[in-house]
């Protein structure tokens, strides 16, 4: 009996009979659904439409959004170097600095929740549930709304207020900073889970032979950890840079506000929708292979055999290769 038939039992004739009408009503529910979205969007249903079994409802209405014209923008190289590749630009800046700051501050804080010191615990427990728990939209308003909040403070202990343009908050540096916190904070409890995942032995050997913690931590701990949450860890970050669309809110100047302009200017709203959801799939789709091959490359380095004197041993610490098999020395009689 194979592996599959003990974990899986064969369908009948009725469970296939079943299983074939679930997939013919999903097939027709989907087509479906696809004509009500490419009819709506054509013009050409509800009231005033022609039949629905006409040429005229399914052939390409010139008012609608599938026609030529609403395409014919992103054929003009000044739509790509005017508003795609900018906007491309500032939210690969926004992704790219977030990302960073974010991974930077998720291993801070999440091997501060594991610190021995209580109150660094606390602190660092504290930081986490605290900007995990805000929403990321208002993080971003808050970072925005940072020097009108100063000159409150500076007025209300008798401070004259700052000098206008002294202190200003961009919108890039909102974003970026709204960003770090709250997926830095969710990526400090995805370092703390995979620290801990990795096994007690692992750091147990290493404080046998003489490692402190903060060597067993850096060279045993955290690689195994980021190598085994590779995948959470990139899933955040594909979440990241999908939230930096958030910044249209303070009209940071990202790809999603660049096709809003362009919908908005050439009135093709859904062509302009849909060529900025391809561009955001195929940036998400390459950063998740990136992290396929990280990860890959990871495991075969894991594999590798390890060399005398790997991890702080010393060949003189090895036991000679039969020694423990006769329980004799090398140097006494009989030995090896």
């Amino acid at each position: 009996m194979s592996a599959q038939n003990v974990l899986f039992d064969v369908p009948g004739p009725r469970a296939r009979a079943r299983y074939a009408v679930y997939t013919v009503f999903t097939v027709l529910a989907f087509a479906a659904a696809l004509a009500v979205v490419y009819l709506g969007f054509n013009r050409t249903f509800g009231e005033g439409a022609p039949p629905l079994l006409s040429a005229r409802a399914w052939a390409v209405n010139p008012e609608g959004q599938w026609a030529a014209d609403k395409w014919a923008p992103f054929l003009d190289p000044a739509t790509w170097t005017d508003y795609v590749i900018p906007g491309l630009q500032n939210t690969l800046t926004a992704a790219l600095l977030a990302s960073v700051l974010a991974i930077v501050f998720g291993l801070v804080f999440g091997i501060g929740r594991l610190s021995d010191n209580r109150g660094i615990r606390t602190v660092s427990g504290a930081v986490v549930e605290f900007f995990r728990g805000i929403p990321l939209l208002m993080l971003i308003f808050f970072t925005m709304a940072l020097p009108i909040a100063v000159n409150q403070l500076l007025q209300a202990f008798g401070m004259p207020p700052l000098t206008p343009g002294t202190f200003q908050v961009t919108a890039l540096t909102a974003v970026v900073t709204g960003l770090t916190l709250y997926n830095g904070s969710v990526l400090a409890e995805v370092f703390r889970a995979g620290i801990n995942a990795v096994p007690k032995g692992q750091s147990e050997a290493a404080y046998s032979i003489g490692m402190n913690k903060g060597k067993v931590m850096r060279l045993i701990l955290i690689p195994q950890a980021v190598t085994s949450m590779m995948p959470a860890i990139v899933a955040q970050l594909v979440v990241l840079l999908k939230d930096s669309a958030l910044g249209y809110i303070i009209a940071f100047p990202e790809l999603l506000r660049s096709f809003t302009l362009i919908g908005t200017r050439y009135g093709n709203v859904i062509p302009a929708a849909i060529i900025c959801a391809v561009i955001y799939v195929v940036i998400n789709i390459s950063l998740s292979r990136l992290a396929i091959w990280l990860e890959r490359r990871n495991s075969r380095r894991g594999r590798a055999t390890p060399h005398v004197g790997a991890v702080g041993v010393e060949p003189s610490d090895v036991e000679p290769v039969g020694a423990a098999d006769t329980g004799k020395r090398p140097d006494e009689p009989g030995g090896h």
